[in-house]
């Protein structure tokens, strides 16, 4: 697992056997000192393997959580998913209208059957972006993102997503390219829906029973649950994602928790 360490504003790593008990964390990514893009935080880590090389797309940002700062989205390239190489540019900058000043909360996959990297990532203010785009990619590098961006904004006739719709993570699966996202119903309170497409940019049919999970009412999640990432363990679905709650004097306290479905319809 790579992670947003928001108190050393870097990106930690950490193992585990079963998705449960989790090793000692350590930084694997921390921001540049100096730099004009990733000097103040790195966060929202993406990482596949591809080609023998594990590939980092993350959040490089200055001036996080305010509305004067900017995010941009890095890429670093590992042999041991541990030991990382920085490319010394960002690979992706907000240049669209909607895109404001922050793109960030990457996901990425690579598409086998068609040879080519695709990218759904957040944009807009640089606390909490405000929908979602996507980009595509021949080597991960050069982007090209999708004319018709957004491919998913908030449902003002949702209460639970009225606000704002961000952090993808989309899985291939059967043929549909299924969407886990967080919809905000203001800036704090946040929680997990799905929505699947055929092609995985148009057309996403939101799940009948969103949201998939809320924050729980006097627990560590009480105030939001988002940037979920899932996979397929076997017949089941897996999904780690962020809870939150108020807790003095540092406001709020993010932790990692774990939500199970049992068996392989995510659809069913």
């Amino acid at each position: 697992m790579w992670f947003s360490w928001r108190p050393k504003k870097a990106i930690g790593y950490t193992e585990s056997s079963d998705g449960i008990h989790w090793k000692e964390p350590q930084v694997v990514l921390a921001p540049v000192p100096g730099s004009e893009w990733e000097a103040d935080e790195i966060n929202r880590p993406t990482v596949i393997k591809h080609n023998g090389k594990y590939m980092m797309w993350y959040s490089g940002q200055m001036k996080p959580y305010l509305e004067d700062g900017r995010s941009v989205l890095g890429l670093a390239v590992s042999d041991d998913g541990i030991n990382w190489e920085r490319r010394e540019l960002p690979v992706m900058e907000p240049d669209q209208a909607w895109e404001l000043q922050a793109v960030m909360c990457p996901h990425v996959i690579f598409d086998e059957e068609e040879a080519r990297f695709k990218m759904w990532y957040a944009a807009g203010c640089n606390h909490e972006p405000d929908a979602i785009g996507y980009a595509s990619s021949h080597d991960g590098i050069h982007w090209v993102k999708f004319a018709g961006n957004p491919v998913l904004e908030k449902n003002p006739d949702c209460l639970w997503e009225q606000h704002k719709v961000v952090a993808p993570c989309v899985v291939k699966e059967k043929g549909w390219y299924y969407m886990f996202y967080v919809g905000h119903l203001h800036e704090e309170r946040a929680q997990v829906g799905l929505a699947r497409s055929a092609n995985g940019i148009s057309g996403w049919e939101r799940h009948p029973q969103n949201p998939l999970i809320c924050p729980t009412q006097g627990e560590w999640d009480s105030v939001a649950v988002y940037k979920s990432f899932v996979l397929k363990v076997g017949n089941k679905w897996m999904m780690w994602y962020n809870g939150a709650a108020y807790e003095e004097p540092i406001w709020v306290l993010e932790q990692i928790g774990l939500a199970e479905l049992d068996g392989p319809e995510l659809f069913g």
